[in-house]
């Protein structure tokens, strides 16, 4: 029935319920496919802010950030600088990125990690390539190579997080791991390791090594893709200068 004013008169529904309603049919016929970016996040948008046309918002909010996966990376602050993002818009979003980092780590949690390396890369990307400043993670892995810890060792500036390899090799043995990945990113987006990443590399190996700790790989996240230290043969040099 079409809604009434305060005297009991109807009046015509906003122009957006239409459009709302081909929406929600588009994607539940197609799914996310069946939309652009900005209209799956116009869905999103409209569940936490009824009341008012937001498809101008999701466009702003896509232009502000530069594409869907960057709005959901957004701290909750960054997001309240958009007229009309409040505090309901923002938890809606960041629940929904959550969640979907949630469903991708638990598809690599407890499984062998190197047996499922497509879905580990994706989970690293989606967690940090859309960081605005550089931070240090381990993934530490147990005898079968199963994932047992995912931690944010450290967080740093746009081009600098600090790694203190004492540290890295107190939480390995605080845990049992019997290996670990490193990963970091980088938020120019450009993925190319640093002189300073293979020599931090090769610092956290020989340390580790020391207590019978191996480094699968160091991994470097950015927005472009990753770059793999072991792929390039970085991870061999220490051993090499041993030998």
């Amino acid at each position: 029935m079409p809604p009434k004013d305060a005297t009991g008169t109807e009046t015509e529904k906003p122009h957006y319920h239409g459009h709302r309603q081909r929406l929600r049919e588009r994607f539940l016929a197609g799914g996310a496919a069946a939309l652009a970016d900005y209209e799956l996040l116009e869905l999103l948008l409209y569940l936490a802010i009824p009341q008012r046309d937001v498809k101008p918002l999701a466009k702003d909010l896509i232009q502000r950030f530069g594409s869907f996966a960057a709005v959901m990376a957004a701290e909750p602050a960054h997001l309240m600088e958009i007229p009309g993002i409040k505090e309901n818009s923002a938890v809606a979003i960041k629940t929904v990125q959550a969640a979907a980092l949630l469903m991708q780590k638990q598809q690599v949690l407890d499984k062998p990690i190197l047996g499922s390396w497509k879905a580990v890369l994706e989970y690293c990307h989606s967690v940090m390539a859309h960081e605005q400043n550089e931070q240090f993670r381990l993934l530490f892995l147990d005898g079968k190579n199963a994932l047992i810890a995912d931690e944010v060792q450290s967080r740093g500036t746009v081009n600098h997080a600090p790694v203190y390899v004492r540290e890295v090799v107190k939480r390995c043995l605080m845990l049992g791991a019997s290996s670990i990945v490193m990963v970091h990113n980088h938020p120019t987006g450009d993925p190319a390791p640093s002189r300073d990443d293979i020599e931090m590399t090769h610092a956290v190996q020989l340390a580790l090594d020391q207590v019978g700790i191996q480094v699968h790989d160091h991994l470097i996240i950015g927005r472009k893709g990753h770059a793999s230290l072991r792929s390039m043969g970085y991870l061999d040099a220490p051993k090499k200068r041993r030998s």
